[in-house]
């Protein structure tokens, strides 16, 4: 007999951090080419915000589900806009990883970026600046 009332993981459903790795997997996404470096760096930013090394990969299954299935970005901005300006900058800081991650940002990624920046109530210039650094990093 299956159970369809079975429990899933309390921590990933509930955490909060799953809605922002299921954002940062959406931006992964944009360019149509999700790869397994993209996956890592997002796997190792919830880390740093807060996910236990041991749940880190159910949550991020749990994102790609919760990605997969949602058609809209405001889903996953609620969790972020919400947060301390810190964790907001780890947040983009992590998103522009991702984008130049493969050395290049399109007119798709560029575009999601000028949209989350409203989106997440956060200063263009700061987020430009954010950019600049990830930029410089990876030189």
């Amino acid at each position: 007999m299956i159970n369809f009332f079975k429990k899933k993981n309390i921590e990933t459903l509930e955490n909060p951090l799953t809605k922002i790795a299921a954002l940062l997997i959406h931006v992964a996404k944009i360019d149509e080419n999700y790869t397994k470096k993209e996956r890592e760096i997002i796997k190792k930013a919830i880390i740093e915000l807060g996910t236990k090394n041991e749940m880190a990969e159910g949550v991020l299954i749990e994102a790609e589900e919760i990605e997969k299935e949602s058609n809209q970005i405001l889903d996953f901005t609620k969790e972020v806009k919400n947060l301390h300006k810190d964790s907001k900058i780890k947040i983009v800081e992590t998103l522009w990883t991702i984008i130049y991650s493969d050395s290049d940002a399109d007119m798709y990624e560029n575009s999601l970026m000028r949209r989350l920046t409203g989106l997440l109530y956060l200063d263009p210039m700061t987020v430009g600046d954010i950019k600049k650094k990830v930029i410089n990093n990876l030189k």
